[in-house]
């Protein structure tokens, strides 16, 4: 028999989830839910009856949140689904790579360089970071184990 010191630890992480049950009849329009095992925002809910022992039965339509791909799902209004951990997190925009990462700083002054800006935001940051006077701030949203820049905005420097 093995005894405790024989183990070896590589790593080791706080034991947060993911996501988290909620009761289908709890979800609400413009929250998340994980549809496909992905992390989706609801743009529309329905409710509907069914026979006389059956469940009521929810239609959930939603968006992925990362990749914008509409997704639907039909569960039973008494079973749970799962819901992502959404985190939005504000950073000063430092820099534009030439491959699309942004160079970021959050309010404690630490820097990181792994987020990419596509399409319309990268657009954004361009333009914005175009203006010497102006404070870029980006919103990087995180499910999943994922992370997207999500929106930009911008305030003039004092």
């Amino acid at each position: 028999m093995a005894s405790d010191a024989d183990f070896t630890f590589e790593s080791a992480d706080a034991g947060a989830s993911e996501t988290y049950p909620m009761q289908c009849s709890a979800l609400r329009k413009n929250g998340f839910v994980v549809i496909n095992n992905r992390p989706c925002k609801i743009v529309d809910m329905s409710t509907s009856k069914t026979g006389k022992h059956g469940h009521a039965k929810v239609h959930i339509v939603a968006l992925d949140i990362f990749t914008g791909k509409k997704l639907e799902d039909l569960s039973p209004s008494t079973h749970n689904m799962n819901v992502p951990n959404v985190s939005r997190r504000e950073y000063t925009l430092l820099d534009i790579k030439e491959d699309g990462f942004l160079e970021l700083m959050d309010d404690s002054g630490d820097t990181r360089e792994d987020v990419k800006a596509e399409g319309d935001v990268l657009t954004k940051c361009e333009k914005m970071k175009a203006d010497p006077d102006a404070d870029v701030t980006v919103i990087v949203l995180k499910a999943m184990g994922e992370e997207i820049a999500m929106d930009v905005k911008t305030g003039t420097a004092k």
